[in-house]
């Protein structure tokens, strides 16, 4: 595997691979790395993509800076996983290489309600940092396709609208959460919880997965999120917010009807480590 800090040489190397015919498929990435991230890779190889990682720790995401201080770092246990899954080449530069000084890279996209809602409540400014941190990535690796988790579904769907209203030439591909055997979705941040924390946060899926059945018995809205925060507060998480909104739009859900895109989000704290996750109701 090839390993690039600076943006000239991953270029270069970029270029050599185009000229061959090859396509490229990239899995942005704040390291600390697990089979969620893996399973990426995977997918831009089935795909026959050349399979491009990133790891950068972006600090425009982070509203907290303590939040950024204890992000999990753990680069050689990173290297070994990506080399391992066969990914081609990984991107790994400082934060001066990706946002030089000088220049404004910022993306100011009026995305509206999209970043408003869920995780635009409680995280102010993080929607704007993460999509200025992927195209500013794009700019750099300019892919075929681009990869990315459903466990931030609401990241993937502004990503999607980002790519959209720019025109940017790269097709978004939704790759599935990828879960321990209890349920809880594979995160960097579960390397944080502590014990006590980690036996409660399967409570997260399982709140999800009744609020599936609730829906599609056609329960009433509120009445099914009423359960899930029961659900999550018994188990001793904290939640933010459990919300169940269109797929497309975010947009709330007020009652079942056929052939709804339909997905419910949520947030809850487990000690002091925060964690997302999100299940589809209806396919739609």
């Amino acid at each position: 595997m090839h390993v690039f800090k600076k943006i000239t040489d991953l270029r270069a190397w970029l270029s050599e691979q185009r000229r061959r015919g090859e396509h490229i498929g990239f899995a942005p990435t704040m390291g600390a790395l697990h089979e969620g991230h893996l399973s990426l890779i995977r997918a831009a190889k089935a795909r026959g993509d050349v399979a491009v990682a990133s790891i950068f720790v972006n600090p425009l995401q982070f509203n907290d800076p303590e939040d950024l201080r204890r992000y999990p770092r753990m680069p050689e246990h990173d290297l070994l996983l990506l080399e391992q899954v066969g990914c081609a080449a990984l991107f790994m530069p400082e934060v001066e290489e990706v946002y030089p000084q000088g220049e404004d890279l910022t993306v100011r996209l009026d995305f509206g309600h999209l970043t408003q809602v869920m995780e635009g409540r409680f995280r102010p400014g993080h929607f704007q940092g993460m999509a200025t941190v992927v195209k500013r990535l794009l700019d750099i690796v300019k892919p075929s396709r681009l990869y990315m988790g459903q466990k931030d579904f609401q990241q993937l769907t502004i990503v999607a609208e980002m790519l959209r209203r720019l025109a940017m030439p790269v097709e978004l591909v939704a790759c599935p959460t990828v879960r321990e055997p209890d349920g809880l979705a594979m995160s960097s941040r579960n390397l944080r919880l502590t014990p006590a924390m980690r036996s409660a946060a399967p409570a997260i899926f399982r709140a999800l997965t009744a609020a599936k059945t609730d829906f599609l018995n056609r329960t009433p809205v509120e009445l099914l999120k009423q359960r899930a925060i029961q659900t999550l507060q018994s188990a001793g998480l904290q939640p933010e917010y459990f919300e169940v909104v269109d797929g497309h739009t975010l947009l709330p859900v007020e009652h079942w009807q056929p052939k709804q895109f339909v997905v419910a989000c949520t947030a809850a704290w487990a000690g002091d480590v925060r964690l997302i996750d999100n299940l589809i109701l209806q396919e739609g």
